[in-house]
């Protein structure tokens, strides 16, 4: 097992949804689930640099770390991506913007052979939905980091 240190950033925009990729591993086609943004750290990276970076390759959002501010969970998970088990050990991050259009140009190969979307969610969407969301915890997250109703799509 490998052991891959990460970090994850949750967007949230002004209307309360969060933004999530839709993908999966190439080598089980027949599975896929939505994940926040980030991944792993590259040697030396500290996790706010790492979610930064991953942050604006992934959306195009340029944002300092400090603008991170300290992590707000953290999570230890075991999978299998192309036939390797991993444990990563993640930091997430939430951040704040008013509204983002997702730029994708900064994906690396590997994600553009894996991701094939993204959307922004509600939080009435993800209790709702059937589809796999990772974190398993994101609803319940989500309402304990964001306390406005408005910022969580209530009322």
């Amino acid at each position: 097992m490998t052991n891959r240190p990460a970090a994850r950033v949750l967007l949230v925009d002004a209307a309360g949804r969060i933004l999530l990729f839709h993908g999966g591993d190439p080598v089980a086609p027949d599975e896929s689930w939505w994940f926040t943004p980030g991944g792993g750290l590259e040697p030396g990276e500290t996790p706010a640099r790492g979610a930064a970076r991953e942050l604006f390759e992934e959306t195009g959002l340029r944002v300092d770390p400090a603008e991170l501010g300290e992590p707000v969970w953290h999570q230890v998970i075991e999978f299998s991506y192309r036939h390797q088990w991993y444990r990563q050990d993640q930091q997430f991050y939430l951040l704040r913007v008013d509204r983002w259009q997702v730029d994708t140009a900064g994906f690396e190969e590997e994600e553009r052979t894996s991701v094939d979307g993204h959307r922004w969610w509600s939080l009435a969407e993800l209790d709702a939905t059937d589809e796999d969301v990772y974190p398993e915890e994101l609803p319940d997250l989500l309402r304990r980091l964001v306390s406005d109703d408005v910022a969580l799509g209530g009322h």
